[in-house]
């Protein structure tokens, strides 16, 4: 599995958010384009420590992520479809250009934190490797890069 902490990935990912434009099609889901860009914000503020989540995750929802975890950084495609965390819903409009400047600014704070050994556990998926940190963060950009086909 790729790694956003890779040089490679982590410039691949960039070129893929950057062909992205107000016409871009969805292959699925409901978001739109900018919605989609701010969604992808999450995850990389959640393992900076810039977000956490108002909801605290109950037994059933801990459960659920204990049989989830490993899909998160496995070489497997995420199915499409898959439904959003509540609390990593985007409804409103967002503005494309805004909100790829500032996941493009997140992308590149996550990739400096390459040599960082210690993370603050996941609220709902608890600890991570390093490693499993920055294949998660790809897996996840590549799964909405495809779903607006870049």
């Amino acid at each position: 599995m790729k790694s956003l902490f890779n040089k490679e990935a982590h410039e691949e990912i960039l070129a893929r958010i950057n062909q992205l434009s107000e016409s871009s099609e969805r292959e699925w889901g409901k978001m739109q384009v900018g919605q989609m860009l701010h969604h992808c914000q999450y995850p990389l503020k959640i393992s900076l420590g810039r977000y956490n989540p108002n909801n605290k995750p109950n037994l059933m929802l801990k459960l659920a992520g204990k049989l989830f975890k490993k899909s998160l950084y496995n070489d497997k495609l995420w199915r499409k479809g898959l439904p959003t965390a509540k609390g990593l819903k985007v409804v409103d409009d967002k503005n494309i250009h805004e909100e790829r400047e500032v996941l493009i600014g997140l992308i590149n704070d996550f990739h400096q934190e390459k040599d960082k050994k210690e993370w603050d556990p996941h609220p709902v998926f608890g600890t991570f490797t390093p490693e499993q940190w920055g294949q998660m963060q790809y897996k996840h950009l590549d799964h909405h890069l495809r779903q607006f086909n870049v």
